[in-house]
C-alpha cells in the first residue's frame, strides 16, 4: 500500500510569530518613535532608599539583588517540584524536574570520575553552583528583565533621551514662554547667547555672586534635561560584587576541603621547606612553586569573577544594542545566544570549583621523591 503524504500545514503558532513580528514593527517604527536604549553602567542602580546603615554605609536595594531574589525563589520552586515528585514516587521525572535530574546525574558522574572517594564532598558544590549561576544567567531571557524601568533625570556625562521621542509620548520639559498670543523670542547677544539685558532696559536678575539668572524662556539649553531609562531588574551576573562574592566561596571552601582530605600537609602545598636543605636546588624549586601555588590561588578569585562578568555582561550589552539598531525579532536570535553562553559559564564555573577542589584532595609532597632519587 502506497502511503498518503502528508500535507504540509502551515500551523496557527507561526501565524501567532507573524503577528508578533507586525505588531512589533509597528510599535517600532509605525508610531514613529525612537527605541530608548537602558542605561548601560557596571554598579547596579538602587531600587529602594537607604534601609539601614552597614559598616556605616547605607545598604540599598539594588535591580541585581532583585533579580537574584527572583533566581531563589525559581530554584525553590523546582526543589519543591522535585521533592513532590519524589514522594510521589515517580522515577522519571517529567518537565523542568526531569531535565534538573538529568543534569544532576552527569554532574555527579563527571565528578565521580574526577574526584573519587570525595566526590560525595565535592559534589553539593559543584550541583549547587552550576544550577545557580545558570538560573541566574538565564534571567536575562525573561521578558522585561533589563528593559523595563523608572525614568530618571540623567547626570552630567551621561547620555540622556529627551522624553518626547520616547514611547511615553510626555511633551518636552522646556516650553517658550507665552505672553498672550505672542511667543517671544529670547533676545540674541550676536553670539548665539542671550543678552543680559532683557530688552527693557531693566538688567538681568543677578544670582547673588555677581551671575546672570537665565529667566524662563530664555536659557533653554541651560535648563534642558535628558533622561535615563533604568530597569527595574538586572542579570545578577553583571554585577561584579556578585560573581566576586561567588569566587572567593569556591575558592575559600576549595582550601577547606584541601585541609578536611590532607590535614596540616595540606599547607605544604604553599610553603614547601622540607627539602631546602637537604636538596639545595630542588628545595629552591620546590619553594619557588609553592610560592607561585599560592599566588594562583589569589588570582583564581579574579579569573572566576571576571570570566562570569564579562561575558554575561557583554551579553546585556550586546541585547541592548541589537534591539535599538533593530528592534523588530533580530534580537530573538541573540537571546538563543545567550541562552548558550549562560548554559556554557554555568557549567564553566562549576567544573572549574570540582576540579580545584578535586586537585586540593591530591598530596603535592615530593620532598620525599627528591631526597631517595639523591
Amino acid at each position: 500500500m502506497e502511503e498518503t503524504k502528508k500535507k504540509w500545514r502551515f500551523g496557527v503558532n507561526r501565524w501567532i510569530v507573524l503577528l508578533l513580528i507586525l505588531a512589533g514593527g509597528y510599535v517600532a517604527y509605525g508610531l514613529g518613535y525612537m527605541p530608548v536604549r537602558p542605561h548601560i553602567q557596571m554598579p547596579a542602580e538602587n531600587v529602594t532608599d537607604s534601609l539601614f546603615n552597614l559598616f556605616g554605609q547605607p545598604f540599598h536595594i539594588t535591580n541585581t539583588i532583585v533579580a537574584l531574589l527572583i533566581a531563589d525563589v525559581i530554584l525553590l520552586l523546582i526543589g519543591w517540584n522535585i521533592r513532590r515528585a519524589s514522594r510521589r514516587g515517580d522515577l522519571a521525572p517529567k518537565g523542568i524536574s526531569g531535565a534538573v535530574v538529568a543534569l544532576m546525574e552527569v554532574l555527579y558522574n563527571m565528578t565521580e570520575a574526577t574526584a573519587g572517594k570525595w566526590a560525595k564532598t565535592i559534589f553539593p558544590y559543584f550541583a549547587t553552583i552550576t544550577l545557580m549561576v545558570l538560573v541566574w544567567n538565564w534571567t536575562e531571557l525573561i521578558p522585561g528583565v533589563d528593559s523595563i524601568g523608572w525614568i530618571e533625570e540623567a547626570h552630567e556625562g551621561q547620555h540622556g533621551f529627551d522624553l518626547e521621542d520616547t514611547f511615553l509620548g510626555i511633551p518636552t520639559i522646556v516650553e517658550p514662554v507665552v505672553e498672550g498670543d505672542h511667543i517671544e523670542p529670547a533676545p540674541d547677544a550676536g553670539h548665539g547667547e542671550p543678552a543680559p539685558d532683557a530688552g527693557h532696559g531693566e538688567p538681568a536678575a543677578d544670582d547673588g555672586h555677581g551671575e546672570p539668572v537665565a529667566e524662563a524662556g530664555y536659557g533653554e539649553e541651560a535648563a534642558h534635561k535628558t533622561y535615563l531609562l533604568v530597569p527595574f531588574v538586572r542579570v545578577a551576573s553583571t554585577d561584579l560584587n556578585f560573581t566576586l562574592a561567588l569566587a572567593v566561596i569556591s575558592v575559600v571552601m576549595t582550601q577547606v576541603i584541601g585541609i578536611k582530605a590532607l590535614g596540616r600537609s595540606y599547607f605544604g602545598k604553599f610553603l614547601n621547606t622540607k627539602t631546602l636543605f637537604k636538596v639545595p636546588m630542588f628545595g629552591v624549586i620546590d619553594f619557588g612553586v609553592g610560592l607561585l601555588e599560592l599566588i594562583s590561588e589569589f588570582s583564581k578569585v579574579l579569573s572566576f569573577a571576571f570570566r562570569l562578568f564579562g561575558n554575561i555582561f557583554a551579553g546585556s550589552v550586546l541585547l541592548f544594542v541589537i534591539g535599538t539598531l533593530v528592534p523588530v525579532f533580530a534580537q530573538s536570535a541573540f537571546l538563543m545566544l545567550e541562552f548558550f553562553v549562560g548554559l556554557i559559564q554555568a557549567i564553566v564555573f562549576g567544573m572549574l570549583t570540582m576540579t580545584f577542589m578535586a586537585q586540593a584532595t591530591i598530596s603535592h609532597d615530593h620532598g620525599d621523591e627528591h631526597a631517595e632519587a639523591h
